[in-house]
């Protein structure tokens, strides 16, 4: 019989030194006979913490030993969500000099004594009773398991036989006594409860302590079970240890809605006790918020989406009303499994951020940061769009690598979304996300999706992706700066048809200054700034004047700086300007508000509002950081005569580029290579006449004229297309004189003479006696053939 009870007991180990687990300090309190100690597993790298219970002897035939046993035997047989999880057992037999020793050892879940983390808690008032309510509530779910689905009677319910999980839930254990009710057997009179000896005095109801086994079996099964939860609220709401039987009719710390409950739990007559399943059901003390709360959240996965809707919403309000550490310890956790597994709606996320914020930043990259990882790969929009609106809340959390691996690569599905307003949510999400990207990913693919978000269809996208640029141009590497900024922010920035985005690219050319030499300055930044001062929108003339003012001292520095050195200018950077001297501010985005977009609120002040970001250079700038007002779209009549700069959309020379994303997988390009720096429509004919007039000296004689003339006439239009284009003032030259000579894509007779500056002021040409062109020859429509045999007027080859 002892082989088979250590058999029983034995058999998940086979000695002390084999248990796969540390053994720990020891908690101040356990059940009966019992040490309660910590524990951590020797399996995992991390040692996993569980709790270790030991129970020694010195017979092996000890009634202790064998109660230990029975509790081994049961704990491991029976599993409900509110009863101690097993884990592993052993029973060990020392020898200590002439002496045995037998020592029993059960591994279970992690867990503290109820009476330890009560004091831990230290909470009062209404959140106590709160909290109580809520375990209380599990304790009696255990106990109406094991009477009324197992017909089982643990027999020794009290403060000492629960215990608390890191979650803080309360569980059932202690289960050396319990036993099969048996009620059948009604003459029967020897003892139901085997080990009942083990119970304390103070616990045992009138006929357990009398011992009248008859009137148990005639009682119901939760008779006895129902007297012990009557003695634990006693012993919880006064706050300590039961000491005799008479002290439960002292109520006066019992709780005005559960005194009548408790009064029927504690009947004198036992077939007159509650029923702990009754108790569940009817009691209003379990009806609180915390115990409404939690218990819908383990059953979230039977609400509807409206109910989940509706609670969601709830719930950030909500959580600050509840006990903290239940919310952060036992609602946290099953919020952040419920985003996980798809069965918690969108606005959850806003709820687990609010309760994420109450914890440490090691806390939070343990508990919410795995969560929130694994929600990017969500194919909900709802879900990203969330993730995204509140990414400033954790995006500083998160590492380097986990940007790059795994949520960049999710993110980036958003600059190509059919939704505007989920393509500016992932272009804002940037300023948070590109400076903890590599070289290769921004380079490789972040450049891509912003370069054809530059030419997006919504104007409020565009301006933003030009604020974006300027923002993160400190995150790029020097040859990527100078392929990219430039060309970004002139031929792109700056054309655009939305003022803001003009306005935007003016700015993002100040904020950037520091990276452009002088080269770049004085040929390519200067003259497209310098045309935007006589732009329609006077928001946009005011911030280009500021820029040149800006530009232009840079020049001047540079000239007192370098008199003479002409050899350095090519590749001296300009280090004595400072850096960006703020970030930019977002747009105001136009994405949700109704009317068109022309006619949404523009650019959001550089140096006011809410900062994107606390980081800004502690350089001064060479002139003060100007505060951007808000740039207006003008609507007035005065734009018909304004020249507007030319549509980002159209084809400036950006048509070759690799504005697309999908047609590009393979190209390590980012779509700003190979741009030419200003690109201006053609000019009229008899303006770039003159412009070409303008070039060449005034005192050649005419014949000198007219043999440089005949010179130019064989050459291609194409090189003088190109001259034309290089032109970067053609855009603002004076107006051409009215001339009654026709355009230049209209071939005449005289269309060779175009191609000559001087025509438009030069002497008529000769008479010729060049026949006129056949009909069919030219660019005009040939002539249809006629049917029929034709005759065919030869000559010979001595006539030719």
């Amino acid at each position: 019989m002892l082989r088979f009870l250590k058999g029983v007991v034995g058999g998940s180990g086979t000695g002390l030194k084999d248990l796969p687990y540390n053994i720990g300090d020891p908690y101040p309190s356990a059940w009966g006979s019992w040490t309660h100690h910590r524990g951590t597993s020797k399996d995992d790298d991390g040692g996993s913490a569980v709790s270790i219970f030991s129970l020694s002897g010195s017979n092996a035939l000890d009634g202790h030993l064998a109660a230990g046993r029975n509790g081994v035997k049961r704990l491991r047989t029976v599993r409900h969500p509110n009863i101690l999880s097993f884990l592993h057992s052993t029973e060990v037999e020392s020898v200590e000099g002439s002496s045995s020793r037998v020592t029993i050892y059960i591994v279970t879940e992690p867990v503290m004594p109820l009476s330890e983390k009560i004091k831990e808690l230290g909470l009062e008032g209404a959140q106590r009773d709160e909290y109580y309510a809520w375990g209380l509530n599990q304790i009696a779910k255990a106990v109406s398991f094991l009477n009324n689905d197992c017909k089982l009677v643990h027999g020794n319910v009290c403060l000492a036989s629960v215990v608390v999980t890191p979650t803080l839930d309360w569980k059932l254990h202690a289960f050396d006594v319990l036993s099969e009710f048996d009620g059948s057997n009604g003459n029967a009179t020897g003892p139901m409860l085997q080990y009942e000896w083990l119970i304390g005095s103070q616990y045992k109801p009138m006929e357990l302590a009398k011992s009248d086994w008859v009137a148990i079996r005639k009682s119901p099964p939760w008779a006895i079970d129902s007297w012990g939860l009557g003695c634990l609220i006693y012993e919880l709401f006064s706050g300590m240890k039961l000491g005799k039987t008479e002290e439960l009719r002292n109520t006066s710390s019992i709780p005005k809605s559960l005194l009548q409950d408790y009064q029927r739990l504690l009947s004198s007559m036992p077939s007159r006790r509650m029923n702990t399943a009754k108790l569940l059901e009817n009691s209003e003390y379990f009806q609180n918020k915390l115990v409404d709360t939690i218990h819908f959240m383990e059953i979230l996965t039977l609400k509807d989406s409206v109910e989940k809707d509706t609670f969601f919403r709830k719930l950030p309000n909500l959580a600050e009303q509840l006990p903290r550490p239940i919310v952060l310890k036992k609602l946290l956790p099953l919020l952040a499994s419920a985003l996980e597994f798809g069965s918690a709606a969108a606005p959850a996320l806003t709820a687990l951020l609010k309760m994420g914020s109450w914890l440490s930043s090691e806390e939070f990259s343990v508990k919410v940061l795995p969560t929130i990882v694994k929600l990017f790969s969500s194919n909900d929009r709802a879900v990203r769009v969330s993730l995204l609106q509140h990414i400033d809340q954790y995006g500083e959390s998160l590492s380097a690598q986990v940007v790059d691996e795994q949520v960049f690569p999710h993110v980036a599905t958003g600059f190509s979304d059919t939704s505007a307003f989920l393509r500016e949510l992932t272009l804002k999400s940037m300023l948070v996300l590109a400076p903890k990207l590599s070289q290769r990913t921004i380079s490789g693919s972040l450049l891509k999706y912003l370069s054809k978000l530059q030419v997006d269809e919504e104007p409020a996208i565009r301006t933003n992706t030009t604020i974006l640029l300027g923002n993160i141009a400190s995150y790029l590497n020097e040859g990527t700066r100078k392929r990219v900024l430039i060309n970004a922010f002139t031929v792109r920035a700056l054309r655009d048809t939305f003022s803001p985005a003009r306005g935007a690219g003016v700015m993002a050319l100040c904020a950037t200054s520091s990276y452009y030499d002088i080269n770049e300055i004085a040929t390519r930044i200067l003259p497209n700034v310098v045309v935007l001062t006589i732009d329609p929108d006077s928001d946009v003339r005011s911030k280009s004047f500021q820029a040149a003012e800006q530009f232009l001292q840079i020049v001047k520095q540079y000239h007192e700086t370098n008199v003479g050195d002409a050899a350095g200018a090519a590749s001296t950077g300009i280090s004595s300007i400072p850096g960006n001297a703020s970030l930019l501010g977002w747009a105001m985005s136009s994405l949700t508000s109704k009317g068109k977009p022309s006619e949404q609120a523009p650019l959001a002040p550089a140096n006011s509002g809410v900062p994107l970001s606390s980081t800004t250079s502690n350089a001064s700038s060479v002139m003060d950081s100007p505060s951007i007002a808000p740039a207006r779209v003008n609507s007035s009549g005065d734009l018909a005569d304004q020249p507007v700069p030319e549509s980002p959309t159209s084809t400036d020379g950006w048509g070759e580029i690799e504005n697309g994303i999908h047609e590009e997988q393979g190209s390590d390009k980012d779509g700003w290579d190979d741009i030419e720096p200003l690109e201006e429509p053609k000019p009229s004919p008899a303006l770039a006449s003159i412009q070409a007039a303008q070039k060449r000296p005034v005192s050649q004689p005419v014949s000198q004229q007219k043999a440089q003339a005949a010179s130019v006439r064989p050459k291609s239009t194409g090189r003088a297309t190109k001259d034309e284009d290089d032109d970067l003032w053609g855009s603002i030259a004076a107006p051409a004189p009215k001339t009654n000579k026709k355009p230049l894509n209209v071939k005449s007779a005289t269309a060779l003479d175009d191609d000559d500056p001087w025509a438009a002021i030069a002497a008529p040409p000769p008479t010729t006696r060049a026949k006129p062109l056949v009909a069919g020859r030219g660019r005009g429509k040939p002539a249809a053939p006629k049917l029929g045999a034709q005759r065919i007027n030869r000559t010979s080859s001595s006539g030719m």
